[in-house]
């Protein structure tokens, strides 16, 4: 619990509801605490495995959340329905100055359209990005909940120029860096490499994988290009899959196997994936947050995308979109391996986002 008192204040509300809103929002409740502000940590139940949600709690010493609303999965028209049933309740009890919200979960999205419908103002940690993209549902999320946001947190230097092509007012834009690196740069010196390594018996160099974009892993015929792909990947160097829920049906329908250098697990807890990403040889992913990851860890990385939300990653980093060919995946990743890209880490991705976002919103009264 992070300790609010109702009898001192009306709450500033945060809301989190899956695995990257967890490394995101540590760092700005943490930097809040310590000005002596009072977030109030919401969990809304959108990943409610263990794996996916309590273990990152107790891993990032985050407080454990004030309220957990327990919404759960569903569709995306079901799951954000209920999410905004159960979060009206909630505001309409706590009455708060200030909804937070982080990233572009359909939790990020329910949260600012009811608190917007409310007249609460809303911040948005991770404004800006774009990928351009609308048949990503985390374009839709991320386009609405600016539009409806007061506040704009950004991470990279192009996100504000997309704010202020849609007509959002300079005046709520902030450029802070990236929060979810905080939480890396944090843990990077404890991460233990060879004792990941060792626990999932793989070689010196090794790759590490993960799919769960729709893109990628609701239809047969892009999902079979992907496992191709890896199978490919596999031949040069073996690979580890800790898989995500979200299309493990699909994926093993598309001849997806534990065997022939690919190794399955079970999703797996932030620092040992943090210690297993920072000495692979090559992260290959459809994921948003690893590719910013990567880019600090110097990680080469192929994203099995056509586009993305994050292009600093490409033009600074160690990222390549790669899409879902089979060929292009095994070329790239032979050439990434064979010569690894020289990135640098972006500007304000230096471990102090988390205050810079607490000292916006002390200082607006939050």
């Amino acid at each position: 619990m992070t300790g609010y008192d109702a009898s001192v204040s009306t709450p500033q509300l945060h809301i989190v509801g899956a695995r990257p809103n967890f490394m995101k929002a540590a760092p700005v409740v943490s930097a809040l605490g310590e000005i002596g502000r009072q977030p109030y940590l919401v969990h809304t139940g959108q990943h409610y495995d263990a794996a996916m949600s309590e273990i990152f709690f107790e891993q990032l010493n985050m407080p454990q959340p004030d309220r957990n609303l327990g919404v759960g999965s569903g569709s995306h028209a079901a799951q954000t329905a209920a999410l905004m049933i159960a979060l009206e309740e909630l505001f309409e009890e706590m009455r708060p100055q200030l909804i937070v919200v982080y990233g572009d979960i359909n939790s990020t999205l329910a949260a600012a359209v009811t608190a917007a419908k409310l007249r609460i103002p809303v911040a948005h940690v991770e404004a800006g990005l774009r990928s351009f993209d609308r048949t990503m549902p985390e374009e839709v999320n991320r386009v609405v909940t600016d539009a409806l946001s007061s506040l704009h947190f950004t991470t990279s230097p192009e996100a504000e120029e997309h704010l202020l092509k849609e007509g959002i007012s300079a005046k709520g834009i902030h450029f802070v860096g990236n929060p979810m690196i905080d939480t890396l740069l944090r843990f990077r010196d404890v991460l233990d490499i060879e004792g990941a390594r060792r626990l999932f018996d793989l070689p010196e160099r090794y790759a590490v994988a993960t799919l769960h974009r729709p893109s990628n892993v609701d239809e047969d015929l892009a999902a079979g290009r992907v496992v191709e792909g890896l199978r490919r990947v596999a031949k040069e160097l073996p690979i580890l899959l800790p898989l995500h829920p979200r299309g493990q049906e699909v994926l093993f329908r598309q001849g997806l196997t534990n065997a022939d250098g690919i190794s399955v697990t079970e999703p797996i807890g932030y620092l040992e994936f943090m210690a297993l990403m920072s000495g692979a040889a090559l992260v290959l992913t459809d994921s948003g947050g690893i590719q910013e990851e990567t880019t600090v860890l110097g990680v080469p990385c192929l994203t099995l995308r056509d586009n993305t939300e994050r292009p600093i990653t490409v033009t600074m980093g160690t990222n390549r979109l790669v899409g879902n060919d089979p060929e292009v995946i095994e070329s790239a990743a032979i050439e990434f391996v064979a010569s690894p890209p020289m990135g640098r880490v972006p500007p304000l991705w230096d471990g102090s986002a988390g205050p810079r976002i607490a000292r916006v919103i002390a200082d607006l009264g939050g």
